[in-house]
């Protein structure tokens, strides 16, 4: 079509944002929108996957395809130790690195992004990550926030700190973290400032790396879990959408050669949790023993498992259409992502969360204080306290009808529809 309209989605390098944009931009193709991606050229093939051009920007120093897919997990891997870390004592070490490896995308991107801009032609950009891209706001189109991780991302006084898994009422908790951190990535925000006054804009205050859109923020955190904020959140401009569930192909769950008329557990840690095989291998042994059945994500990591001694009632797979997945499952476990946060919810089932590093703590946190599931450290547990979690998730009469209200509220909402008709309102507004 020739007046067919552009939009670019830029989410960063992890599945999660990933394929929360692949929602909305499948929606917003059934509105007859040119729905395009600019990704990380480690995520080459994740988008056409789904039938959406890709358009590639190195966002750190170039390297062979085969290393550039593997840049995130062997950060995630190198940071294992850490994973065992309370949020607070994990600011000196995966934090601090992540904001340093954070910054130089977005310094990195800068070389090539504007260029890619002119070639796409954009009517709209949508960016779902932490750190602003200056190109994307200089383009001379609207841009939109996406905000994929906890809606915490928007900092208020009245609601934990991002990152710090404190409960909604700890503000001792909030003030210890928020010094903390700012102490800490001092050096990196003054380096990241110093960046954008080269490319002509203004300095963020201490602890911030981006900004709300001035046309549109779109949060994926849903409505029943949503903070109590001092100050709300300007409706017209900051939306939820209650979830963003995108479109899979079927799944038909597997025969089991014990326990196949047992409640069925989905495990995943999500790609890059996948790395921590010695959990997951722990959590196969526990489960192995309990009247239950169970499919397990191992990543790129079946490798790592002896397919002979896989337990009867347990199944292993490096890939799950999680959201094909979760609507035949009695319970989840997971690391605390916000969109296996999201689709749980979405779906109406409890979920046990283990996190081990960035909004996982904080969605580990909420899942327990909204009383849709519970926090598990990640690995201070027991087989007897994994199994009484299990047991309160599937039989606890209060959490199911939380979540079956919950499920009723998000499905109504339809949120990546809604979220293809408030961009296409933008669109419109500035054309």
């Amino acid at each position: 079509m020739a007046d067919q309209k552009t939009i670019a989605f830029f989410p960063e390098a992890a599945f999660g944002p990933a394929l929360n944009s692949v929602g909305i931009a499948q929606a917003c193709r059934d509105l007859g929108y040119r729905a395009v991606f600019i990704a990380d050229p480690g995520f080459t093939g994740v988008f056409d996957a789904y039938g959406f051009e890709e358009f590639h920007v190195n966002m750190s120093e170039p390297m062979p395809p085969e290393e550039m897919a593997k840049y995130w997990s062997d950060f995630i891997n190198g940071h294992i130790p850490n994973f065992s870390k309370s949020p607070y004592d994990q600011i000196d070490n995966y934090v601090k690195d992540c904001w340093e490896a954070i910054v130089d995308t977005s310094v990195w991107a800068e070389k090539e992004l504007p260029d890619i801009l002119k070639r796409i032609g954009p009517d709209l950009i949508c960016i779902d990550n932490v750190v602003l891209f200056p190109a994307t706001k200089q383009y001379g189109v609207p841009w939109v926030r996406i905000i994929s991780c906890s809606e915490n991302e928007i900092p208020d006084p009245d609601i934990p700190p991002h990152l710090s898994g404190c409960g909604e009422n700890d503000k001792a908790c909030f003030e210890a973290y928020d010094a903390r951190f700012k102490d800490v990535v001092r050096p990196i925000h003054e380096r990241f400032n110093a960046f954008l006054a080269e490319c002509g804009e203004q300095p963020y205050p201490l602890g911030e790396f981006f900004e709300a859109s001035p046309y549109l923020n779109l949060l994926l955190y849903p409505e029943p879990v949503k903070f109590n904020r001092r100050t709300p959140l300007e409706p017209g401009r900051f939306r939820y959408l209650e979830g963003c569930v995108r479109e899979e192909e079927a799944y038909q769950v597997p025969t089991f050669q014990a326990n196949d008329d047992k409640p069925l557990i989905y495990v995943s840690y999500g790609s890059l949790g996948a790395g921590d095989t010695e959990l997951l291998k722990r959590v196969i042994a526990a489960i192995a023993k309990m009247p239950y059945r169970a499919l397990v994500n191992v990543g790129d990591y079946m490798e790592s498992y002896d397919a002979g001694a896989t337990p009867p009632n347990v199944h292993l797979a490096s890939w799950y259409p999680q959201p094909s997945v979760i609507p035949q499952v009695d319970l989840v476990i997971h690391h605390g992502g916000n969109n296996s946060f999201t689709e749980c919810l979405y779906f109406g089932k409890p979920a046990i969360i283990m996190p081990y590093v960035w909004d996982g703590h904080d969605n580990a946190t909420r899942v327990q204080e909204t009383g849709h599931g519970f926090r598990l450290h990640r690995y201070d547990w027991t087989d007897v306290e994994l199994g009484q979690k299990i047991e309160a998730c599937l039989t606890d009469p209060a959490m199911r009808e939380r979540l079956a209200a919950t499920k009723g509220h998000m499905q109504a909402s339809g949120g990546t529809a809604a979220a293809a008709g408030l961009l296409d309102a933008v669109v419109k507004e500035h054309a």
